[in-house]
């Protein structure tokens, strides 16, 4: 048994994805023997609602100067982001020389935009490359971890915020009630927090396990969002569900009573009770539907394999980690991963050690299936990759069902 990381609930796992090694952590073959593994165990708190890794890696391992992800790369994200911000001012930046905060602001895609409407901003951002890209920017960025001490050093110079913001962080965070009280202290007595996250009711529809790995501490709902901030006063006064990363939730929250709640909070909710979010039941099927996700998959890969297929993977995502790992995807199903970030490139993946090559090569020689671990940018992908198409390739997709793509 374990302790809830928010209300201190005795839990246990409900699914052991047994050893597991850093989603991002893309290695050469000289590291493979001090490549670090960890028990990656997922439960569910019937207190609560949350559901969490039991276990969870030190955040230094996880954010650092080599950090494998930016924002940037995606034409698809910097429209969302730039929308994002969008509705950010014209809803909630009403007050005079506003202040916006973002945590985990990366390469500045979304602080950029308000960057260029001359509002004040600060990006707090711990992975020191990708923060660097931002200030190259002209974005103001601190390579720090967020809590409550930024949080007094901020007001101290800046005054308090108007919005925090934060995209794809939060649910990266086991300490949330530091989290939750540097935001108190940060924000105006009207300030509002807007974050966005995957969404747990997605994973559980879509059996779309592999959202779990070491960076993902959490998978919210709006319940379990309600009852963390409802300790420090907050209370989530909107909801706006996105297609981002195969299906994520924005939450809108401020202080209790100085905003109104917009009827699809209450709708939400009760969404989630229809879909049993709140009860340990489900995630006893949720293991079995992974289970079963999984025996699909690999029978799938040794059958092209039997029959001479070549198989190379899209996308060397954090995602695909859990995949290849869980699955038991080795080099010789899978020939290689193709991707764009040169970081990755001439590297090996986590744990399966499948080559990272460049997406030139994939060009240059198209495989008979690729394996889509990108697979939340599927609508991106499929635009960009009709000539892998034309010329006879097809999709390998496991999200929300093990198949292929004609």
């Amino acid at each position: 048994m374990e302790s809830c990381l928010i209300c201190s609930t005795e839990i246990s796992p409900f699914i052991d994805f047994g050893k597991m090694p850093l989603g991002n952590g893309f290695l050469l073959p000289e590291q493979y023997e001090q490549e670090y593994f960890f028990s990656m165990r997922v439960g569910f708190c019937p207190v609560c609602g949350m559901v969490q890794l039991l276990e969870q890696p030190d955040r230094e391992r996880m954010f650092h100067d080599n950090y494998a992800f930016f924002s940037g790369t995606s034409r698809y994200m910097a429209v969302h982001f730039r929308e994002f911000a969008e509705g950010v001012m014209e809803r909630y930046l009403a007050e005079p020389d506003p202040f916006v905060v973002e945590m985990g602001s990366n390469d500045g895609i979304m602080l950029q935009n308000f960057a260029a409407a001359g509002m004040r901003h600060l990006g707090v951002e711990p992975s020191g490359n990708v923060a660097q890209v931002a200030r190259e920017k002209g974005i103001n960025t601190v390579t720090e971890f967020f809590g409550a001490d930024l949080a007094r050093r901020i007001v101290a110079e800046n005054g308090q915020a108007d919005a925090f913001l934060a995209a794809n962080v939060m649910c990266h965070i086991p300490y949330l009630h530091t989290i939750v009280e540097g935001i108190d202290l940060l924000l105006k007595p009207s300030g509002v927090v807007i974050f966005e996250d995957p969404y747990l009711g997605d994973v559980v529809e879509k059996t779309s396990y592999d959202q779990i790995y070491d960076e993902h501490t959490f998978l919210f709902c709006t319940a379990s969002v309600s009852y963390l901030f409802a300790r420090y006063g907050f209370e989530v006064i909107d909801v706006e569900p996105q297609v981002t990363h195969g299906g994520s939730m924005r939450y809108v929250l401020c202080r209790k009573g100085m905003r109104p709640v917009s009827p699809a909070v209450p709708r939400q909710l009760e969404k989630e009770r229809a879909m049993g979010l709140h009860l340990p039941e489900t995630y006893d099927r949720f293991r079995k539907k992974c289970e079963e996700s999984r025996d699909r998959l690999i029978s799938l890969l040794r059958e092209l394999k039997a029959q001479g297929k070549r198989v190379v993977g899209y996308g060397a995502t954090s995602k695909s980690t859990t995949i290849t790992n869980y699955c038991g995807i080795t080099p010789d199903l899978v020939e290689f991963v193709s991707d764009t970030t040169p970081i990755k490139q001439g590297k090996f993946s986590p744990g399966a050690h499948i080559p990272v090559r460049p997406y030139e090569e994939f060009v240059s020689s198209y495989p008979d299936y690729a394996l889509l671990f990108a697979w939340n940018h599927a609508r991106e992908i499929m635009e960009k990759e009709e000539a892998f198409r034309a010329s006879g390739g097809k999709w390998i997709v496991y999200v929300p069902e093990v198949g292929v793509l004609e």
